[in-house]
């Protein structure tokens, strides 16, 4: 039997409860949250039932074997050797940051985050008593693609003005941007100088696209091990963000030290039926995952196809993981928030560029992560507004 991903028609998808699926009325299109339309892998879907039978929806008070099964999936898909014992488990990616900023810098210090970047970044910060200190990524345009990339420089003057942290997003949402390992270590080698804690968020990772070399941050370098915390997380490669379970990886006793000043709680709020599905999915969920991707790859083949056909004024750079495309609508004449144009008269929601931060002014992003039908019928909707 075939576990290439088929999304289900629209009327099934419009059954589920989810945000992707409950935010809008049924004549929009949701292309919007970062929420793939493919079934659950079934040995995921197996893993979470195993446990519903066995009536084992309880208090996880330990991290199980998701140590081991993160250790395994890192060293196949990366090289990445990761010490089971330095994993710990949480709810998700965003409790991950805000417990390891919380224990990792004083009130009011200021954190670096690199717009454009997801949403959520700018309360999670203020959530763990920082102050956002933003630093945009550096944007040369060319004729038809921007190239995007840190500004270490910026890094280094924030750093020197006094921020204790960095947010870093790899690879980057929106853009799918896989940083530089040379940019990595310079900016482990900033954080050193300065008394300053990486957090590295890193849940799109397992999404990279095939050819393409992820390099984890804890892995460039052994100042990056000292100053760095990762999160990650099988919920987006396999579509698990409801069922709650992230992981916290470091590399070295500073790091160790760190995450022993979080409270048990910080762990007790992991779901067993997320850890489970993570279990499963990390550990035996490899053929899945790649078969996924080739989707994911042709869905943004068919994107490239379908904005030169209809919307050759949108400006376009192909991420290099995950399922999100960041477009650049600045020359449509859609104005600053083309996206909430698009969702009033295309009838197509999309993610809105300033939700990302200034930087995202005159952009939106879009989730391929669906059926073709649907991805040429959204371009078709949009274009019919452009035009």
């Amino acid at each position: 039997m075939s576990i290439r991903p088929v999304a289900p028609p629209l009327d099934e998808l419009r059954r589920r409860t989810s945000a992707k699926w409950s935010t809008h009325p049924d004549d929009v299109l949701p292309l919007f949250i970062a929420e793939m339309d493919y079934p659950l892998a079934p040995v995921v879907a197996d893993a979470i039932i195993d446990r519903v039978r066995a009536s084992d929806i309880g208090y996880a008070a330990t991290s199980g074997s998701a140590g081991e099964a993160f250790a395994g999936f890192a060293d196949r898909r990366w090289g990445w050797r990761v010490d089971p014992a330095d994993v710990s488990s949480t709810t998700d990616v965003s409790v991950v940051i805000v417990e390891s900023l919380r224990v990792a810098i004083s009130p009011g210090d200021g954190v670096v985050l690199m717009p454009p970047v997801y949403p959520p970044f700018f309360e999670l910060i203020p959530e763990a008593g920082g102050r956002v200190v933003e630093v945009p990524l550096l944007e040369e345009r060319g004729s038809s693609s921007t190239a995007w990339r840190m500004d270490l420089a910026g890094i280094e003057r924030a750093l020197a003005a006094g921020a204790r942290a960095v947010l870093l997003c790899h690879p980057h949402n929106p853009l799918g941007l896989v940083h530089d390992a040379t940019d990595l270590a310079r900016l482990a080698d900033l954080a050193a100088a300065h008394g300053a804690t990486v957090v590295s968020d890193e849940i799109h990772a397992p999404l990279v696209h095939p050819g393409v070399e992820f390099v984890p941050f804890l892995t460039v370098s052994d100042t990056a091990r000292d100053v760095g915390v990762a999160a990650h997380s099988a919920s987006k490669a396999f579509n698990l963000a409801g069922a709650k379970c992230a992981l916290t990886v470091v590399a070295s006793d500073r790091g160790r030290a760190l995450i022993a000043r979080q409270p048990d709680e910080v762990r007790y709020r992991t779901s067993i039926l997320g850890r489970a599905a993570a279990e499963a999915a990390l550990a035996h969920g490899d053929e899945w995952l790649d078969a996924t991707l080739e989707v994911i790859g042709e869905s943004f083949d068919l994107l490239e196809q379908l904005l030169a056909q209809h919307l050759p004024t949108v400006r376009y750079t192909r991420p290099e993981a995950s399922y999100l495309a960041w477009l650049d609508f600045r020359e449509t004449g859609l104005g600053d928030d083309p996206g909430l144009v698009i969702l009033d008269k295309a009838r197509v929601a999309l993610h809105y560029g300033h939700a990302f931060g200034n930087p995202g002014a005159g952009f939106v992003r879009l989730n391929v992560a669906c059926s073709a039908d649907v991805l040429t019928e959204a371009i078709r909707r949009i274009a019919g507004v452009v035009h």
